[in-house]
């Protein structure tokens, strides 16, 4: 069992329990799944592009990425529907709380200037989203082996019912929430 999930069960559930005085251990809010999204713009251009961007995104995560592709056509981007434009990967279980232990504690310290994550980023039904500008914070990443610098989208889907609660539930997980 993952750090963060042993943590979860000892501390943050009776914690949140009685914060918020469930009177069942199954109404207290968890980690659902986790989402992380990667854009490549560029790969209509260049296909090789969107290959480097799955193999990051598979090794950031520990599983495959797979390939999202184009629903509708838009004549200003030059965009066809079914083109390739992106990699997306859902984790959920052991490798869910994995990364989640690796992006709290390792890749979130080494953003440049990194003060903290902004707390009202929750979408109003407890899900947390925010974007990381470089893949380079994540250790696996080799600095020699990419050939672009890209971000990515990574959404944390709780089973809260309100943003306070999902907020409390990713602090008491060791998020480092901005004051």
């Amino acid at each position: 069992m993952s750090r963060l999930k042993d943590r979860y069960l000892q501390e943050v559930a009776p914690a949140l329990q009685q914060a918020f005085s469930y009177k069942s251990p199954m109404q207290v809010p968890k980690v659902e799944k986790v989402i992380l999204n990667m854009g490549v713009g560029e790969a209509k251009d260049n296909p090789k592009a969107i290959d480097n961007a799955v193999r990051d995104m598979s090794t950031i995560a520990g599983q495959k990425a797979v390939v999202t592709k184009a629903k509708k056509s838009v004549s200003a981007f030059k965009l066809r529907e079914g083109m390739n434009i992106g990699c997306k990967v859902t984790l959920r279980g052991e490798r869910m709380y994995a990364f989640l232990d690796k992006f709290i504690n390792i890749a979130l310290p080494r953003v440049r200037d990194f003060r903290g994550v902004n707390p009202n980023s929750f979408d109003g039904h407890g899900n947390y989203a925010l974007g990381a500008k470089e893949q380079l914070i994540f250790p696996e990443i080799n600095y020699d082996s990419i050939d672009k610098i890209r971000g990515m989208d990574i959404i944390i889907v709780t089973t809260a019912g309100t943003d306070e609660e999902a907020r409390e539930l990713l602090r008491l997980m060791g998020m480092p929430f901005s004051k």
